[in-house]
């Protein structure tokens, strides 16, 4: 569910940079209750998923490990 909210707001950032686009806007409306609950999800995602950045990194590192040792060996 983080990463899917996520990459809602980063899609929603990049289209509007891009192209002036606010998709939260167009689906829910301008300032309404519920965009502005989707904007608090979408920062709390984010929040959540820098603060496992580096654990997300450490379990990254042990799945690949036994890889990267054995193309050495080889």
């Amino acid at each position: 569910m983080v990463v899917v909210l996520v990459v809602v707001g980063a899609l929603n950032w990049g289209l509007g940079g891009l192209f002036q686009f606010n998709v939260v806007a167009v689906v829910f409306g301008d300032a309404t209750t519920l965009s502005r609950l989707v904007y608090i999800l979408v920062g709390a995602a984010v929040l959540l998923q820098a603060l496992q950045w580096k654990a997300d990194q450490v379990r990254w590192l042990d799945a690949t490990l036994p890889v990267v040792a054995k193309a050495e060996v080889a």
